[in-house]
């Protein structure tokens, strides 16, 4: 069997032991003569898999007892409409920081609901760095403040969070969950689609501080209330049964192959260095995204020349390096260089660029 190194911004690559593990118990989970797949999301056995799922992420991230989780549907996007419903009752106000396209949508959606600012936008320069803002501009009524943590098309991650006072802060962390530690209680809440990080998709993960839920918008349909969803520990209709049950694998991966978020972060520091140590070098790749905003998620890059790009994705392609065209917003190529991907893939890679490097020049 060949395993690719896939470098896909997501749905992403899994750590083969999981795959491993899923695999083992995907006819008979545990002695229980089914798989997690077909089983009732209502019996016992999977009872114990949801509490459990919810226990690990409790205790890697290190989530306050004051917080809910929450295992939701709809991907990440569902949310842009969610929070506001949700959120925006008090003053009707939100203020979003546009650092690329996923925040711009979040942003699009939540005016439908009521008076939302942009404090700052980085999209003259096509999002190649997390804009600079101006605190002064921040609403003190605002019912909540909205960023995405990182951009996943453009290579941008936010080191640096906005003081936002007593106004909640609300952050989309879908291409950046369990990357490295992040202090929860500096947020009101913080949401995420699990299949870059977490699991396959269709698992969507809310963690809100409890004080934030109970008072959504008149008419908020009910799988769109996070009162309903919280009070019924997330199994108010059937959920996303089997994304949870990887979740929980890749947790435990997390936990005691990896040895914690700590050693994850270094873990992910290291292998985005040894890329842009290489690009910072480079007589012929250049990166797109601004040093001081770069992700350690997602890196973006590009020749300079278009043609020569689309060479080196299918040199890549036929060397079992996949899925690192670009975006179009950006062009050139992508590496989503998530947890699951192994230290040994960014040193091929590497390797493989210098290689065609010094075959291009």
């Amino acid at each position: 069997m060949k395993r690719v190194y896939n470098f896909s911004a997501g749905p992403s690559m899994l750590p083969e032991t999981v795959l491993e593990k899923a695999a083992a118990e995907m006819l008979d989970y545990e002695g229980s003569g089914q798989s997690v797949m077909e089983m009732s999301h209502r019996s016992k056995v999977y009872d114990a898999i949801i509490k459990d799922a919810e226990k690990l992420l409790r205790e890697v991230m290190q989530i306050p007892d004051n917080y809910k989780v929450l295992f939701m549907q709809g991907g990440a996007s569902s949310q842009f409409a969610m929070i506001p419903m949700n959120l925006m009752t008090k003053s009707g106000k939100a203020d979003y920081i546009l650092s690329g396209q996923f925040s711009t949508k979040a942003y699009q959606e939540a005016c439908k609901y009521g008076d939302c600012k942009v404090i700052a936008t980085s999209k003259p320069d096509n999002f190649s760095h997390i804009p600079t803002w101006d605190k002064n501009e921040f609403r003190a009524d605002a019912d909540y403040f909205h960023i995405c943590m990182n951009n996943t098309i453009y290579g941008t991650l936010f080191h640096e969070l906005p003081d936002t006072g007593d106004v909640p802060l609300v952050a989309d962390i879908s291409s950046c969950i369990l990357s490295q530690p992040i202090d929860v209680s500096k947020f009101g809440l913080l949401y995420a689609g699990a299949q870059k990080n977490v699991a396959p998709a269709g698992l969507t993960i809310v963690i809100i501080r409890e004080d934030l839920i109970g008072e959504p918008l008149d008419k908020t349909p009910s799988m769109f209330n996070y009162k309903i969803i919280a009070d019924n520990d997330s199994m108010y209709n059937t959920p996303p049964c089997y994304p949870i049950y990887i979740c929980k694998l890749v947790l435990e991966w997390i936990q005691n192959e990896i040895g914690g978020l700590a050693k994850m972060g270094e873990r992910n520091i290291k292998k985005a260095n040894v890329l842009y140590d290489f690009l910072d070098n480079s007589k012929l790749f250049k990166g797109c995204a601004e040093k001081g905003s770069r992700s350690i998620m997602n890196a973006t890059f590009v020749t300079g020349d278009a043609d020569l790009d689309a060479k080196f994705v299918k040199a890549a392609t036929d060397a079992g390096f996949v899925n690192l065209k670009g975006h179009r917003s950006v062009g050139g190529m992508r590496a989503s260089i998530y947890n699951a991907m192994p230290p040994e893939g960014i040193d091929k890679l590497v390797a493989l660029m210098k290689q065609f490097e010094e075959e291009n020049i």
